[in-house]
């Protein structure tokens, strides 16, 4: 069927769901009454054409040969390599996934149109495209989709977005678990926001981010791509996201639903040993929140199974809980090849029909990126009475509504109006790069100023030189993640750069400290410059060099950790699993070569994991950890080392003592606990806890008072506490409310946050902050996996850190056990009012 014949009725102008002026749900109901089932199922798939497996090499559109994917799908060919060499990296071994990936990649968008088509995959984020080679391309795929079928039902446009919009030129914002060090959710809202209308301008309807993946394993890959270990922090963070990207237009989807973080060895696509307290406890409350209070209308599933259920066949996680409890009206879409996976990886599917069937059935709506199970397999399923043809219409219409939501069933709309404001569109602006900036600074954590830092100020000694070594020192893309375009596809376009204007740390710290652009050190600080080492790799001849310009310094700043890549290619990123916690390569090696001069060394870990710090502390005479800061790290960095910039970053990690003993999150039971140690021979204290971070100022947390000793089990307490700016600046201090329940009928951590306030002071000021905690704040899964309050005695802790708690209270939950679900409260409002007088 090529297109619409001259006896169809004029659907496209005349049909009742053309209409705006009907309700969303008439609509959608007309156009699915007016489809045939083959135009139903066509509604369910997607087609990557940039992404062709033997595309002609003339078209510039893909590649001939499967190599290192990204997001499993090949798109890391002649990457570079991490280790110094010629050679380009080790590529990933993709045999199994072999037929997943041609099988999508050889249906030429006509052909998987012919019936209609759900979404278009990733048009401006799978090569370096301009913005108007983008948008002539978004032009030209739609009507394909439009000229294909008969009802001309236009496709949504999806993209990725986890360090901003990856593609070309646009803006590179540091990466989720920097924007949880950051612990502002006002500000990742603005950066989302930012990103949303940039994507919409470029007719682009739905971003996969953000990643509400819960930390349970710092070895796991991609901890960067998370906003850390918390439950509470990443939930009000990832909605704050939701709600930028989903105001300016474009539909945000939650991933990775659910469990994918917590992998057994922190391996990537691993199997999932938890139980169902731990997940509705610790896994699935970030998505919950970002529904209820972030608005989210799009879920994609996890790769991994779950106590052997893999998430794309799970109803009760999909369906049961998801739609019946949460009252989740949007679409869940599958995971690049999640669907076909559950045959070629899973084994639970015979094979790609019978894969599709399954997520159907389990609630998958839509598949991306291409059409592998949900293909015309399904109609025929239908026709044979092997498949409920209620299923499908279940699927389709929460798509048709999404698309009359995004105004693409309007009589007005063409594929040109939906791209008319992408030539006006610079993806890497000014305002764009000051949140960028301004989400750098408020990232770097000071874990430790020790003797040195800030490096310049009042009562500081004057610096004649300063030594820079480390591999993370000289290369921009060690501040990117996996996801951000450079580190993602720019590595099989060498001629391309990185895209946007990026200075290195060496760079940047030359300039903070006022060398001449010629070099010349007059009127400020000569800086010299040594790699060292490699991020990878067992090269260790630059070591000397690295010695010999530490040696004759008066500080040396050494900048380690990773450069992010996908399936094999970096040291952090998908498929970039850890065996333990060392810092990669030998750069610990030359952490120890520059720290044998004597010279002070301040360490600067740029990394997207914590990696364990415990054989530095008390060695180097600073510690700082910067994570993955983005395209204006550099800046960022060399002003908190200066002393320019007040550092305000908390860790949403831990920083690890030594480098195993993994898993070891701050939400550990009794038996798990620093404090237990006694009873085994290893420590499980962090060398610096959940939140902790300091400051060029001092902060104290004092006066708690409670509202009330006893409260009822849905009642409310009222906490407050005093915080003081005890130095002689301004600066920021981020104050974390804890709460530990005393005694109850499961295990419980020893404690939880359950609220934060990122409180600006000057110096010498106060304030009161209250926190209005509601009784549903200490809810868990009990015994018989329902959602409790239970009355007891619960204990606050208040203060700066998992840690630092000075103030110390408690109270009273009374009246009967309560059960609650989803309408319950989710958020701690907090008030704050400055003290005068």
């Amino acid at each position: 069927m090529a297109g619409p014949t001259s006896s169809a009725p004029d659907t496209r102008t005349a049909a009742a769901w053309r209409d705006p002026s009907r309700p969303v749900e008439e609509r959608v109901e007309a156009l699915l009454a007016a489809m045939t089932l083959e135009e139903k199922v066509g509604q369910l798939g997607s087609r990557w054409a940039g992404n062709d497996m033997h595309a002609d090499d003339d078209a510039d559109v893909g590649h001939d040969a499967v190599q290192a994917p990204a997001d499993a799908n090949g798109a890391a060919a002649e990457p570079l390599a991490l280790d110094g060499s010629d050679e380009p990296a080790e590529t990933f071994n993709v045999a199994p996934m072999q037929d997943v990936f041609a099988a999508g990649g050889t249906v030429a968008l006509e052909d998987a149109a012919v019936h209609g088509l759900g979404q278009l995959t990733r048009v401006y984020g799978s090569r370096p495209v301009s913005v108007a080679e983008g948008a002539a391309e978004v032009v030209r795929q739609q009507h394909v989709v439009l000229a294909a079928s008969e009802l001309g039902v236009p496709a949504i446009v999806h993209e990725e977005c986890l360090t901003g919009f990856t593609a070309y030129g646009a803006t590179v914002y540091p990466a989720a678990i920097a924007w949880a060090a950051t612990f502002d959710p006002e500000l990742v809202e603005r950066m989302a926001a930012a990103i949303g209308h940039d994507m919409a301008a470029l007719g682009i309807h739905q971003g996969l981010s953000p990643v509400m993946d819960v930390v349970r394993d710092y070895r796991w890959g991609r901890v960067e791509e998370t906003m850390g270990e918390d439950p509470y922090l990443v939930g009000m963070l990832g909605a704050a996201y939701v709600r930028g990207l989903e105001n300016a237009g474009v539909v945000a989807t939650l991933k990775h639903f659910a469990g994918y973080s917590a992998s057994r060895g922190a391996r990537n696509h691993g199997p999932v040993p938890m139980g169902r307290r731990e997940l509705l406890d610790m896994i699935l409350p970030t998505f919950e929140t970002a529904i209820a209070l972030g608005g989210a209308r799009s879920v994609m599933n996890s790769y991994s199974d779950v106590d052997g259920i893999p998430a794309g066949a799970d109803p009760w996680l999909l369906t049961e809980l998801l739609r019946d409890a949460w009252g989740f009206t949007g679409t869940v879409v599958s995971d690049y090849w999640a669907v076909p996976f559950l045959a070629s990886m899973h084994r639970v599917a015979a094979d790609f029909d019978d894969a599709g069937a399954q997520a159907l059935a389990a609630g998958i709506d839509v598949e991306l990126p291409d059409t592998l199970g949900f293909g015309q397999n399904l109609a025929e399923r239908v026709r044979s009475g092997a498949l409920d043809e209620a299923l499908v219409d279940r699927a389709v219409r929460r798509h048709l509504r999404q698309k009359v939501e995004l105004g693409l069933l309007d009589p007005d709309w063409t594929p040109e109006a939906s791209v008319a404001k992408a030539a006006g569109v610079d993806l890497d602006s000014a305002a764009n790069r000051a949140i960028a900036r301004e989400l750098a600074e408020r990232s770097v954590v000071l874990l430790d100023p020790g003797t040195v830092l800030p490096l310049l100020g009042e009562g500081r000694p004057a610096l004649r030189r300063v030594a820079v070594v480390g591999p993370c020192s000289d290369d921009p893309r060690t501040f990117m993640g996996c996801y951000a375009f450079p580190n993602h596809v720019l590595p099989r376009y060498a001629d391309k750069g990185l895209g946007v204007d990026v200075t290195s740390a060496v760079d940047a710290l030359r300039a903070e400290l006022s060398v001449g652009a010629d070099g010349d050190p007059a009127g400020g600080v000569d800086v010299v410059h040594a790699r060292g080492c490699d991020v990878l790799g067992e090269d260790r001849s630059g070591f000397a060099d690295a010695v010999e310009a530490a040696r004759g310094a008066d500080v040396c700043v050494a900048f380690v950790g990773d450069r992010a890549g996908l399936f094999g290619l970096g040291t952090s990123g998908e498929g970039c699993d850890a065996p333990d916690l060392r810092l990669p390569g030998v750069q610990q090696d030359l952490l120890d070569a520059v720290l044998a001069t004597g010279t002070p060394v301040v360490v600067v870990v740029v990394s997207g994991r914590p990696y364990a710090l415990g054989d530095l502390h008390g060695r180097a005479a600073a510690l700082v950890q910067a994570f993955m800061p983005g395209e204006e790290g550099g800046g960022a960095v060399a002003g908190v080392l200066s002393g320019r910039v007040q550092p305000t970053g908390k860790l949403p990690v831990q920083i690890p003592r030594g480098v195993g003993g993994q898993p070891g999150t701050y939400l550990v039971p009794p038996l798990g606990a620093p404090d237990s140690a006694g009873i085994s021979n290893l420590d499980a204290a962090p060398l610096f806890p959940f939140g902790h971070g300091r400051s060029y100022t001092t902060f104290a947390v004092s006066d708690l008072r409670l509202s009330a000793a006893e409260v009822p089990t849905d009642g409310e307490l009222a906490v407050t506490v005093r915080v003081t700016n005890t130095g002689g600046r301004a600066g920021d201090e981020v104050v974390q409310l804890y709460l530990h329940d005393v005694l109850a009928s499961v295990t419980r951590p020893v404690k939880q946050l359950v609220g934060f306030a990122r409180l600006p002071l000057a110096a010498g000021a106060a304030a009161d902050v209250t926190f209005h905690v509601h009784a549903d704040r200490t809810a868990f899964t009990g015994r018989d996996l329902q959602r409790v309050v239970e009355p007891g005695d619960v204990e606050v802790l208040v203060g700066t850190s998992a840690q630092d708690l000075p103030c110390r209270s408690g109270f009273t939950l009374t009246g009967a056990l309560r059960t609650v679900g989803h309408g319950r409260r989710l958020h701690t409002p907090v008030d704050v009012v400055a003290v005068t007088g």
